[in-house]
């Protein structure tokens, strides 16, 4: 027997010993711990040592101080065995206190950070989001010229986040090495991004960890985040690390760190890791959180203070409020193991309860059975108040926001919205694509994934002819977010035409075979930051063809799919001494090729022929000989081609009568009548 086995016998027989002693000492559940807290980061309950499964079990998880009784538990034999779903590249220890004003929170974090490339990195990038509203100087004012999504800034929607000390664990203060950078638009008043240049660079495999405190002024809710009337949304209230990128992520050839300024439409990116926040509020004030609260909320001094962990998530946000009423539900199945539902209303909608709780089970569970397992414990839904809306429909891991009670009695946009974010838990939560440089690939598979929801669930079906319409300003995909021209260029994409995009590859390849792409590419890139010529590749193996022509044209190109009838002549024709008529119909492709288009020909005896054009030349004759005139032509008559934006020239009628003539140039003359008389001169 050679050396080598000797000492791995040694080994296992020096370890089961150890073990022996832990556990007779009572030392036990420290071998079960299933993170490595770096030496010196506060552990203020010592989480540590817990998995999901005992922190779930070791307090109840309630919604206001203090509990009239703990709400229901999942069932243990539900709740999955722990395991790592990520890299987890950083690792926050939060302590956050809302002032008792609510406009100002101070916080305080440890913040580690390892190293996950080949090449020892000598810098740290932190994103600092609330100096967005600084001043109308920065880069996200400038942009959004003070409104994002119909909600608009007011008077009261300055904050700022203020760095108060940077250390490292031995103490030394690092404020002198950090300094703004705007690597996007070189916008010297922009400060929503850092760089830190760090004393002891951080090899291979390593870490570093940081202290800091600091300072949030809260806008009046503006734009994800701020306060209404006694409500608090604190999203991107926190320094966040940015994302360090390893070769062969989303195309990079060599390593490094990918930042931007926060701009007037982007999102956010981040790294995955574990997160535990200590949250202290004014006393009879509820907490939602992103993640499980793992203790009862300790009430003492005139505040309670709540503590929250998650693990394998790139975000962590919170939400506060005396007013709200809480609800919760259980749902367990396939892809679910044991999810707690917890809904925070808006005391206008506890009316509506069942409502929001229907289309979150429904989210839930048609998501984990298209794409694959909502790995999770926990999912909470927020309703902001009435004027608060700045802070709705947006979506943070295992927390999402629904739209403000603005009215008494919603229609479908309650339970579209809730679908919708909840959707982003998948895209943007768990797969964690780009959003500065990609936004289609969240925001356009969310869209997608959202219409099949409400079409199973709730019987509506969208009119994908008319949003085509809507698309007036078609650009690339795949491109950062700021270089749209405007909010409407940037939406009319990312959003609708993205999702249309999406139809279009499923109108050639199917239900069937479009279902099994999305879940491969979820099951694939799921916590990896993919990029779209990852999809590409996904749906070029799924349907075994090449599919670089229509990404070239609709993807990382700008193109429509129009399609229009440009002429008709009809004339008549002799043939064996009767009289027909020779109708010649010019057909137009005016953008992109998108497979195969119907057409059909009527005629004026009331027949029809129906033919099929593979429209790869820019334009098509036909002729074609009847014993009736032509009466009209349309192209695609059923709007199968999704991605046509100009209906409008889809259908000719081979001669407009001579009472319908008149009619439209009487029509035309008043008014072109009524133009003028409108216009002072």
């Amino acid at each position: 027997m050679t050396p080598g086995p000797f000492k791995r016998i040694a080994l296992i027989m020096l370890s089961a010993v150890l073990l022996g002693l832990s556990l007779h000492h009572g030392f036990g559940n420290a071998w079960l711990s299933q993170y490595t807290y770096a030496s010196g980061a506060t552990d203020p309950i010592g989480i540590a040592d817990l998995t999901t499964a005992a922190v779930e079990q070791a307090a109840p998880q309630t919604a206001k101080p203090p509990a009239p009784a703990p709400p229901a538990q999942p069932d243990p034999a539900q709740i999955e065995t722990v395991q790592t779903l990520s890299k987890r590249v950083v690792q926050y220890n939060m302590q956050v206190a809302l002032r008792e004003d609510i406009r100002y929170l101070d916080g305080s974090q440890t913040v580690t950070w390892t190293n996950p490339g080949k090449k020892t990195v000598s810098e740290l990038y932190f994103h600092l989001y609330p100096n967005a509203f600084q001043s109308e100087k920065s880069t996200f004012m400038r942009e959004s010229g003070g409104q994002l999504r119909g909600d608009k800034a007011t008077v009261d929607s300055q904050g700022y986040m203020k760095l108060l000390t940077l250390q490292t664990l031995e103490g030394e203060s690092l404020l002198p090495r950090l300094h703004y950078v705007q690597p996007d638009d070189g916008n010297t008043d922009d400060f929503t991004l850092t760089k830190l240049n760090l004393p002891v660079p951080v090899a291979p495999g390593k870490s570093v960890t940081l202290s800091m405190t600091y300072e949030v002024k809260l806008p009046e809710v503006f734009a994800r985040m701020g306060y209404s009337g006694s409500f608090v949304m604190a999203g991107q209230w926190f320094p966040k690390l940015a994302v360090y990128e390893l070769a062969g992520t989303r195309g990079r050839t060599n390593e490094g760190w990918n930042v931007h300024q926060y701009h007037g439409d982007s999102e956010f990116y981040s790294d995955f890791g574990l997160y535990s926040a200590q949250i202290t509020v004014p006393e009879n004030f509820a907490v939602a959180a992103t993640g499980i609260q793992t203790r009862e909320a300790v009430t003492q001094n005139g505040t309670s203070t709540y503590q929250f962990y998650a693990e394998d998530v790139h975000d962590f946000a919170w939400s506060a409020s005396p007013d709200f009423i809480y609800a919760e539900d259980t749902l367990s199945g396939t892809g679910i193991p044991g999810v707690r539902i917890k809904l925070y209303l808006d005391p206008a909608h506890e009316g509506l309860k069942d409502r929001y709780m229907h289309a979150a089970k429904s989210a839930l569970s048609k998501y984990a059975e298209w794409y694959g397992d909502y790995p999770y414990s926990t999912l909470s839904i927020i309703v902001p108040p009435k004027g608060a809306n700045g802070a709705g429909g947006m979506e943070y891991p295992t927390l999402v926001t629904a739209l403000a009670a603005e009215s008494d009695n919603p229609g479908y946009s309650l339970e579209r919205t809730v679908v919708h974010e909840i959707g982003h838990q998948y895209w943007y939560g768990m797969v964690a694509s780009n959003e500065f440089e990609e936004a289609w690939l969240d925001e356009g598979f969310t869209s997608y994934a959202e219409d099949k929801v409400m079409e199973n669930a709730y019987g509506v079906e969208p009119n994908l002819a008319m949003e085509a319409s809507y698309i007036t300003a078609p650009a690339p995909l795949k491109q950062p977010s700021w270089a749209y021209h405007n909010s409407d260029e940037y939406a009319e994409n990312v959003y609708m035409r993205a999702k249309l995009v999406l139809v279009g590859i499923e109108k050639q390849v199917g239900a069937k075979t479009m279902s099994k792409i999305m879940r491969t590419y979820f099951q694939k890139y799921k916590f990896k930051h993919p990029t779209t010529s990852d999809f590409q590749r996904v749906v070029e193996q799924i349907t075994k063809e090449k599919w670089q022509d229509y990404f070239h044209q609709y993807v990382y190109g700008s193109l429509m799919a129009d399609f229009s009838v440009e002429a008709i002549r009809v004339n008549e024709v002799e043939q064996d001494g009767q009289t027909e008529y020779e109708s010649t119909v010019l057909i137009k492709r005016n953008g992109g090729q998108n497979g195969p288009i119907p057409l059909v020909f009527s005629f004026t005896d009331g027949e029809k022929i129906s033919k099929t054009w593979d429209a790869v030349e820019s334009h098509i004759q036909y002729k074609v000989v009847h014993a009736a005139p032509l009466a009209w032509v349309a192209v695609d008559p059923k709007n199968s081609n999704v991605l046509d934006n100009k209906h409008i020239n889809n259908f000719m009628r081979a001669e407009v009568p001579e009472q319908s003539r008149i009619r439209w140039s009487l029509g035309l003359t008043k008014l072109i009548e009524g133009l003028l008389g409108s216009v002072g001169w």
